[in-house]
């Protein structure tokens, strides 16, 4: 997918080339070409800091302290239960295709790619697996459609941007560290915001921040559901390009 969009920012930077040497010739633009022109494919690397979270995994009754016998989930097995998760930071890229028919309306759709380590610890890591930290390494792949609006008011020279949207976030496994785990997708909700200024007509860059919010993964594995929502942070910049 990287290289793909790799190719159609290639192709697209192509276009606005000649497009911008044969401007002095050219007709006016049609109406293609105006819809073209609100339309601008992104390139961005993007830093993953993802949250810790905590709680019992689901059902606490399977999963009894050790030398106590199984209560259920609000007894003395609990402590024997409980589990704490998150993922490792690192850095990623995000793929934006953007139309923006005017100032407070637009589409996006966005494809990033990550990959990092899911840590899992804890009485219930210790008492199921027999170790006190079960890694799993995974790919984490976004496929996410939102709004956008750019306010016609700049900052200092700059056009904000903001957007909301949701997707889904797959999370595959790794052929050597992923534990033989199957692939897991979630849910996703997202908020953006940001700054970007045009250099050219076709030209661009751009600054902002994204937080992701997703079910935490557990591959579908019961040992380690604990049912709880974390959060990645990720601090973003690139470049955009426009027909």
């Amino acid at each position: 997918m990287i290289r793909k969009a790799f190719s159609l920012l290639a192709v697209l930077s192509l276009a606005c080339t000649l497009r911008s040497a044969f401007a002095q010739t050219e007709t006016p633009p049609t109406p293609l070409d105006k819809q073209l022109h609100k339309m601008d494919l992104s390139l961005n690397g993007v830093g993953e800091y993802n949250t810790t979270v905590n709680g019992i995994v689901i059902p606490g009754s399977t999963c009894p302290a050790a030398g106590q016998p199984p209560t259920g989930p609000s007894g003395p097995a609990d402590s024997g239960c409980a589990m704490t998760q998150f993922g490792s930071n690192t850095a990623g890229a995000l793929v934006s295709l953007q139309y923006v028919a005017k100032p407070y309306f637009g589409l996006e759709f966005n494809y990033g790619f990550a990959r990092y380590t899911e840590n899992y610890e804890g009485p219930a890591i210790q008492v199921s697996q027999g170790i006190s930290n079960f890694q799993v390494q995974t790919k984490a792949n976004e496929y996410s459609f939102g709004y956008v609006a750019t306010p016609p008011h700049k900052l200092f020279g700059f056009q904000p941007f903001l957007g909301a949207g949701l997707g889904t976030l797959a999370f595959k496994p790794t052929a050597f560290g992923g534990q033989e785990l199957p692939e897991k997708a979630r849910a996703l909700y997202f908020y953006s915001v940001g700054l970007q200024k045009d250099y050219g007509a076709h030209f661009g860059l751009k600054v902002g921040f994204r937080e992701l919010f997703f079910l935490d993964p557990d591959f579908g594995q019961n040992y380690l559901t604990i049912l709880k929502h974390a959060n990645t942070y990720e601090p973003m910049a690139g470049f955009y390009l426009r027909y």
